[in-house]
């Protein structure tokens, strides 16, 4: 990716590949499951060192993660006018100056990720961009309302204008084993979703080990994910790598068993350019190229965007400044 080449247009999730189908549970496959914590814990703490990128290279992947954001804001206090501009910033996530400069004309970020009350404000904000909104559903975040008022919250997102939807998975399931119950829970909020992609929040913090990610993650990709997503951002573990490079490997491992590519949103905790850049080496190598693309991989941030363009403002100038001139919305 070069700095100074044009950039290219944003290939949103709907216009790129076929979707994850799904198959049928396969218990036998989710029993021969297993996560060496030792090694895969190496593997992460080796990689920043190993993966550090600077000047140029390290802009010109600053403006891919750019390109890979949701910008998020799930508050209680979120109104319609702090949604607009969010949304303008989803737009527009650099100062023009900036991307004039690094030859990076028409940047902006994957998607912007709502409350359902929010979902209809953000659709018109967006109008005319090509941006999809993403809604978070199903209870969120906790994900322990009846279900059927969780599978009717999908509904009433899509009919809003949602073309994402991000959904809780219940965790009770997991933690019981109960593998048919969470095939059949996800399979459902899959359908619900008819043309708008689905995204699985496993909550990995609450799941209690990296052997239980990793089925939670064949399971929802089984039964038709077409993200699989750390967490909610409200558990007191969100993303970290261990749990990322698990859910990458199941990943890798669904592909090859069934050739679907299954997306991939850490999401929780990621707020700094530094950390940014480490997964999207993470992603490239155990992924490789075609997940470093907004139809395959997002980060769940609020301020990690913010961080984003102040580093760019730094290569661009050479001077860094306050983290306030940098807010989201």
């Amino acid at each position: 990716m070069s700095t100074t080449a044009g950039h290219k247009a944003v290939q949103l999730p709907q216009a790129v590949g076929a979707r994850n189908a799904g198959m049928p549970l396969d218990l036998d496959w989710l029993r021969g499951v297993q996560a060496n914590r030792s090694a895969i814990e190496r593997r992460c703490a080796s990689l920043p060192g190993r993966r550090s990128v600077k000047k140029a290279h390290q802009a010109a992947w600053l403006c891919k993660a750019v390109s890979l954001i949701d910008l998020t804001t799930l508050s209680g206090d979120d109104t319609a006018g702090r949604v607009a501009r969010l949304c303008a910033k989803a737009r527009r996530p650099v100062r023009a100056d900036l991307l004039e400069a690094l030859g990076m004309e028409g940047l902006t970020v994957g998607a912007v990720c709502v409350y359902h009350e929010m979902v209809a404000p953000a659709v018109a904000a967006l109008k005319g961009s090509g941006l999809p909104v993403a809604a978070v559903s199903t209870g969120f975040p906790a994900g322990l309302s009846p279900f059927r008022l969780r599978v009717a919250e999908i509904g009433e997102s899509v009919a809003a204008g949602a073309r994402e939807i991000d959904v809780v998975i219940s965790r009770r399931h997991v933690l019981t084993g109960d593998w048919e119950a969470l095939y059949d829970e996800m399979a459902e909020f899959r359908a619900a979703c008819g043309t708008a992609h689905v995204k699985a929040i496993l909550a990995t913090g609450e799941l209690g080990s990296l052997r239980n990610v990793a089925r939670a993650s064949l399971v929802c990709m089984m039964a038709g994910a077409d993200f699989i997503k750390t967490s909610t951002g409200k558990e007191s573990v969100n993303a970290t790598l261990p749990v990322g490079l698990t859910m990458m490997r199941a990943i890798r491992d669904y592909h090859a068993r069934t050739g679907a590519k299954v997306g991939f949103k850490p999401a929780g905790g990621i707020s700094a350019a530094k950390d940014a850049l480490t997964w999207l080496a993470l992603v490239k190598e155990e992924l490789g190229r075609d997940w470093l693309d907004p139809a395959l991989f997002r980060f769940g941030a609020s301020s990690l965007l913010g961080d984003i363009e102040r580093q760019l403002e730094h290569h661009v100038t050479g001077a860094y400044s306050a983290g306030w001139r940098h807010a989201p919305a």
